[in-house]
This record gives C-alpha cells, structure tokens and sequence, in this order.
C-alpha cells in the first residue's frame, strides 16, 4: 500500500479514537510567531496543531496526502466556521503557488516517508516553498523496536455505539535500513458490521550526518536541538548560496 493510502477506510476512525499523542499547539504558534507569516503544516490531518493557530487568526494553510483526512479536515474547518485551505498533496510532491515565511511538521511526520530518496524530494519540495528568510521545523524520531509483550494485544475504546480496535501483528525492525515496519490491525464494529483492515506502518529515521547530507543536497542549512534520547528537532533555511 502507498503510504498516502494509509488513513483511508475505518483507519481515521480507530485511529482518532486510540491514538496515544497529541501535539501541542504551544511550540508551533511560537515557531510561527517568531518566523512569521504565512504558514505552512505539513500532514495536518484532522487534528493538527494548525487548527489551533487557525482559531488564532494565523495566516496558515495545511496540507495532508490522504485525501479522507483532508476531507475531514475540510468538515472540521466549515464545522467551525473557518476559511483557511487544506491542500490534498504529498509532501515530497508539494506544489503551492505561495511561499512561506514559516513551515512546520507537528510531531514527526517526516519519519512516514518510506526511505531517503522520498525525504529528499520532501526536502527539495520544502525549500522551493520557502521565503528567503523563512525556516522550516521537522521533529524527528528515532523510534525503538515494538516490546515483544506488546505484540497481539488488542487495545480497544467505544465510539458511540460502537467498538474501535487496533493490534500490533508482527514488526520488522530493521537497522540497516533505518526502517521499522509494523504490521497494524484496524478493525471496527459498528450495527452489526465488523469491518478489518490491516495496514503497514512504516517509520523511517536519520543519523544527524544522514539528515543533514539530505539537507544540504536540497540546498538546505539545518540545526539539530535535542529534545530526549530519541527525539530531536531540525531547523531548516535556504542556504545562502540558494537565495
């Protein structure tokens, strides 16, 4: 499955339901704030720190590429009587006709794209659409192997009338390649109708020097801030001799 087609189906249902993180909107609106207008989140589904900075009156557009978020997200604007855009793109294939003083990633986003090649699209998309004195903030992951007791469990929630599962089936992990693949089970009963869908999971990650040779090659400078022992955030800027 392309990775754009994971949330589609019951996926955005279950997943909203159990979904374990929620991104602040504080380091966003701060990031925005400092680097200014207009805006840019990429992969902001329907729940993304954007709609907050919406409310706040932000000049911010989204982008997301599954087009059922980007439907839900689009239902969620009008629901709360606001006019900002959510654009259906893939992120590596990202084409505005504006650029952005800011651009931003809540939470770590970046890691769904499937290897280097597909990042450094991303990258190279991700400049084209930055003003010249704008930046760009990616958190990144390094993610750790799913515990061995954790695998087959059901974790399960109600939505309404209905019961919203998701497993963990198996997992590669695979460092080598930098990639862990966890195969989900998605599944759904709702009327009398249990519906099952299973998804790969894909998270990519970076050395520092891995990303920042992705960078630069997009004609990018980027600064790494450690956040926890996994876990840090890459500012991006056009490199001077790109302006």
């Amino acid at each position: 499955m392309d990775p754009s087609d994971f949330y589609t189906g019951i996926v955005p249902d279950v997943y909203t339901a159990l979904r374990g993180a929620h991104f602040d909107a504080t380091r966003y609106r701060e990031f925005v704030r400092e680097h200014g207008e207009p805006a840019l989140e990429l992969g902001c589904g329907d729940d993304g720190p954007f709609f907050a900075l919406v409310a706040d009156g932000l000049d911010v557009e989204g982008v997301d590429s599954s087009a059922d978020m980007v439907a839900r997200g689009r239902r969620r604007l009008e629901a709360e009587g606001r006019d900002a855009r959510i654009h259906h793109q893939r992120m590596e294939q990202l084409s505005l006709n504006r650029s952005f003083a800011s651009i931003y990633l809540a939470g770590p986003t970046f890691n769904l794209l499937p290897d280097d090649a597909t990042a450094a699209k991303a990258l190279a998309a991700i400049a084209r659409h930055l003003q010249p004195n704008g930046a760009a903030l990616l958190p990144l992951w390094t993610p750790h192997p799913t515990q061995a007791e954790q695998l087959g469990v059901v974790n399960s929630t109600i939505i309404g009338e209905s019961t919203a599962q998701y497993t963990v089936l198996s997992e590669d992990y695979d460092e080598a390649a930098r990639t862990r693949t966890t195969v989900l089970r998605y599944e759904l009963n709702s009327a009398g109708v249990h519906t099952v869908e299973d998804r790969e999971w894909i998270i990519h990650w970076y050395s520092g020097d891995d990303f920042r040779q992705l960078a630069e090659a997009a004609g990018l400078d980027v600064e790494f801030t450690r956040i926890s022992d996994d876990q840090v955030e890459a500012v991006l800027r056009r490199a001077e001799s790109g302006l």
